[in-house]
């Protein structure tokens, strides 16, 4: 048969399907045949793939495929720990170390500044308080004029007593008293007649207080110690207008240096005489502590601290000094107690031929008062 007959017979099927229709019998008839083959199609295709999948992974001993193993979870770093411990070593560095280095550097420039004459340590047994306060014996002195050798202050001063608060007792230099070894006299003759040693067991046996350690500055050291705090000036209200050794102070509200505040607590050319001097003493030692509250004056506080403790004759330890002298600073910003000795109403004026004018005073009454005062 040739090519044209077989394309003529092909023609002649197709057309005797055009005209036999629509035939629904033969049209599910081939619906059914497609469903059954894609059912044999897609039950087959699952086991081709699986075994696909199994036969690409390489035998190991007959074993099924390995589990994945688990992600190991992920490290948090510690950055903010370690940032805060950064932190607070430097804050410990500033607060402790630095303070330490700069009060020692002080006390080295002031144990070798050679315009001064240096200041010898003398012997002190000091004893502490009954109640467990650390008292401190402060002497000034002037080595110039007819009381040359006698101490021109005498204060106490507590700063680790029961009350919490700094305490400052004045005791008049011309308070009558026996001194232990010698005939009674002004309390200021003991400091001739013994140094320090010897003003502690007058105060102990006169007035029941005790004293652990010491310090006598010189009055040029007080102010070189004064400007080195303070180089603008301690800021003072002048009670009067006063004139002494060529220094002419005016009355009122004023900064002064560290010259002009020395002769301003030394003045005593007037009617009161010493109960004038003693109470501006103690108002320059009340300005000093309570402005040392200033940031800036606290930076500085630590050496000049240092330098204080070098210009003074003293045995104050040092870890002392830093232990107390911030919250000196603090408890002291608004003023400090005072005391002086012989209170009020507890005192007459006296005459002896080898003493000179002097306060006799009563004893118990000035005793109580002391006691009082520290306990409160």
């Amino acid at each position: 048969m040739s090519r044209m007959d077989r394309y003529k017979d092909i023609h002649k099927e197709s057309e005797k399907e055009e005209q036999a229709g629509f035939n629904p019998r033969r049209t599910k008839g081939t619906e059914q045949q497609s469903e059954e083959y894609n059912k044999a199609y897609e039950q087959q295709m699952p086991e081709d793939r699986n075994s696909a999948y199994q036969s690409s992974i390489p035998e190991s001993g007959g074993s099924s495929v390995p589990p994945r193993k688990p992600k190991k979870p992920k490290k948090i770093k510690k950055r903010g720990k370690r940032r805060w411990l950064k932190w607070l070593m430097l804050a410990l560095f500033l607060l402790i170390v630095l303070p330490v280095v700069f009060f020692f550097k002080g006390k080295y420039a002031a144990e070798h500044d050679t315009s001064l004459p240096a200041e010898e340590a003398e012997t002190f047994n000091g004893v502490k308080s009954a109640d467990g306060s650390n008292n401190i014996l402060l002497l000034g002195s002037d080595t110039r004029g007819e009381d040359s050798g006698r101490a021109d202050t005498i204060m106490v001063l507590q700063l680790d007593g029961p009350s919490g608060k700094p305490k400052l007792i004045s005791f008049m230099r011309d308070t009558f008293v026996d001194i232990p070894g010698y005939d009674a006299n002004k309390i200021n003759a003991s400091y001739a007649y013994g140094g320090a040693e010897l003003v502690r067991q007058t105060l102990a046996q006169n007035f029941g207080i005790e004293c652990k350690y010491y310090a006598k500055v010189d009055f040029q050291s007080f102010e070189k110690v004064i400007d080195s705090l303070f180089p603008s000036g301690v800021e003072i209200d002048a009670e009067k207008d006063i004139n002494l050794d060529g220094v002419d102070i005016a009355q009122g509200n004023q900064k002064m240096d560290g010259h002009v505040l020395l002769q301003y607590a030394r003045f005593r050319m007037d009617e009161e005489a010493d109960f004038g001097r003693v109470r501006r003493q103690q108002q320059v030692m009340s300005a000093v502590i309570s402005q040392l509250k200033n940031p800036l004056v606290l930076l500085r506080t630590p050496e000049s601290a240092g330098k204080l403790v070098g210009y003074m004759a003293n045995n104050i330890p040092s870890t002392f000094l830093l232990m107390n002298g911030p919250s000196l600073a603090l408890k002291g910003a608004s003023g400090i107690d005072r005391l002086t000795v012989p209170v009020d109403d507890s005192w007459a004026n006296g005459y002896y031929d080898y003493a000179g004018s002097v306060l006799e005073i009563d004893l118990g009454m000035n005793q109580q008062a002391i006691q009082s005062f520290l306990a409160n």
